[in-house]
């Protein structure tokens, strides 16, 4: 939002921590005169709040903020500089606000188009950009063929895959591989993954409700692999006391004990879950041993200092993780790099997003991984078009592809982006069927691809999913799935229409592997935690969006990238677009 803000001229500042920590603690006086501060110092005429988390919590945070801006007249209607005050979170959110509050506040639940966005700003029209009003064929279509399978009803017939039958199945001697070996053999991909989990501030509450909805999965013996949402107690102080620590969602496990606990009620699916923001080597063997852990998942850059997720520094975090991929090589279990899309998240540009898989992915394979599962997060940003998505995936596909050989072998696993989906429930079943379809049009000429779909509940922009919600997004992906292929083969690929597909991909794919060749020169010690350092820490991967208080790095966020024909560049000053190649270029003074 705010670089389309931008794009019509307005300025647009972003709080910084100390005032986003403020506004956790407003009846504080210190606390409350630093918020006042800010928005006098800054001169804010148009004050926005977003949360996400549990409505209760975030009502009253918003109230407490809203009370305090009364307080202190700083509102238009008192004389105040402040002529509009605005709340982005959950439907329900929105709901318990407006019966404190009524329209005194503008409410963005989540379904607004960049238009609707600007129009409740109050964005005059003549400066709205013009690429804001074009909608892409190629989606045009996805929702079409979405919305005609969503009103067929035809996914309330799904039945169980044959998934289930080979010998192992459900026991201590179950693995990812032999799963997806015999799904190969019946012709039963893809593999489907759920990351679920409830939340309640009660510890204990919360983890029997989970392994009531352990039980209930497994039952329905539609999903393969259940991701534990783990808390970020669990993933920051697991084993610790827990006392006076904030949750703020997610499954709190806090023993080994509980771990196999879920690993039980969940047989026959398998198990996966986030690994630790500490003590990342033990946290990856604890697993091994409670969970039989299918596949781990290490972030590199991510889930430390740099995203508050943890206390490691960045390099701290990847000489970490480059242990614990060195653990995971010796039990020869697969290793999911979650990375590109956390450069997305904070504004990084489609480059960026391919370079990092690939680094991610020839550093595992030089440290002994020999299966890597490659995830391809579509729709982040949610404006970017499907046919860059399509390109970016194919991009990023063939160059990690390129490092398969005899003892190393990629499978790919394709989701929706994490804000993708619209808080009308019936809007978000089509979005959850068209972007089925769009994963099937990566390689659409492979019957087995993407080998496994991590399925992202329709509620998730409403409510967490519970199980029947969860049974009835596999259902629809399932059903879309199959429905899209039979659609093709009887009307045509329908993505052969659009050629800039193919003008995309050639672009993207030569500028990444320009890109990577200029890295590999420059650094021979490029895939080592130090080289993967360097690389962030001199700015060949932009991140604005990063928070960055102490200027750790400048160069990072010192880039601006913008959406430029569905896609995300790099721009100059002047919203113009930098060539990747140049811009590596100057950062190493060449």
């Amino acid at each position: 939002m705010a670089n389309i803000l931008r794009d019509c001229g307005l300025k647009v500042i972003f709080a910084s921590p100390d005032v986003m920590k403020a506004a956790e603690k407003v009846s504080k006086i210190n606390q409350a005169s630093r918020i006042v501060r800010w928005i006098l110092d800054n001169n804010i005429n148009v004050l926005s709040y977003s949360y996400r988390l549990d409505p209760t919590d975030g009502c009253k945070l918003f109230c407490s903020l809203y009370t305090l801006l009364k307080d202190n007249h700083l509102l238009k209607k008192q004389g105040g500089q402040i002529e509009k005050i605005t709340f982005a979170g959950l439907p329900d959110t929105c709901e318990l606000i407006k019966q404190e509050l009524g329209n005194e506040v503008i409410y963005f639940p989540g379904d607004e188009t960049p238009e609707e966005s600007l129009i409740k700003f109050g964005v005059p029209k003549r400066l709205f950009p013009h690429s804001l009003s074009f909608v892409h064929e190629y989606d045009k279509s996805l929702i079409e063929f979405g919305k005609r399978y969503i009103e067929s009803e035809q996914y309330k017939q799904i039945t169980p895959p044959d998934h289930y039958g080979y010998p192992e199945c459900g026991t201590n001697k179950d693995s990812f591989e032999k799963r997806l070996n015999y799904c190969y053999s019946k012709g039963s991909l893809p593999l489907i993954r759920v990351h679920a989990g409830p939340y309640s501030p009660n510890r204990l509450d919360a983890l029997k409700m989970y392994l009531s909805w352990t039980k209930d999965l497994a039952r329905t013996r539609l999903l393969d692999v259940l991701s534990i949402g783990s808390s970020q107690l669990t993933q920051q102080h697991f084993g610790e006391n827990w006392d006076g620590m904030a949750n703020g969602g997610g499954v709190p496990v806090n023993s080994e004990i509980e771990y196999r606990q879920i690993a039980e009620a969940a047989r026959p699916m398998l198990v996966r879950t986030y690994a630790g923001t500490k003590n990342v080597p033990w946290m990856a063997e604890m697993h091994e041993r409670t969970l039989n852990i299918c596949w781990h998942a290490l972030s590199f850059w991510w889930f430390c200092k740099l995203d508050g997720r943890g206390n490691n520094t960045v390099l701290e975090n990847l000489r970490e993780h480059i242990e614990t991929v060195k653990y995971i090589a010796s039990t020869g279990k697969p290793l999911e790099p979650n990375v590109p899309h956390h450069f997305s998240f904070r504004g990084g540009d489609d480059v960026t997003y391919i370079v990092s898989a690939y680094l991610a992915a020839k550093t595992a394979k030089k440290f002994g991984i020999r299966h890597l599962i490659l995830q391809n997060m579509l729709n982040t940003p949610k404006y970017t078009w499907g046919v860059q998505d399509i390109a970016k995936g194919r991009t990023m596909l063939k160059l990690v592809r390129s490092l398969e050989d005899s003892s190393f072998k990629v499978s790919l696993q394709s989701r929706a982006g994490l804000d993708y989906f619209a808080p009308d429930l019936e809007k978000a079943k089509v979005q959850l069927a068209a972007i089925t379809a769009m994963m099937d049009d990566i390689e659409p000429e492979n019957p087995n691809s993407p080998e496994i779909i991590h399925v992202v509940s329709y509620s998730e922009a409403v409510r967490l999913a519970t199980p029947p919600v969860i049974e009835e997004s596999i259902k629809i992906t399932l059903g879309a799935l199959k429905s899209y292929r039979i659609f093709k083969a009887l009307h045509g690929d329908k993505t052969i229409e659009f050629n800039d597909i193919t003008s995309r991909f050639e672009s993207l794919y030569t500028e990444s592997k320009k890109a990577i060749e200029i890295l590999e020169k420059a650094f021979p010690n490029l895939y080592t935690p130090e080289g993967l350092y360097k690389v962030y820490e001199m700015g060949f991967f932009p991140t604005p969006y990063i928070y960055d208080p102490e200027h750790l790095f400048p160069n990072a966020t010192k880039w601006n990238t913008a959406v430029i024909n569905g896609g995300i560049k790099v721009v100059d000053e002047n919203g113009k677009p930098i060539d990747t190649a140049k811009r590596y270029m100057s950062i190493l003074g060449l």
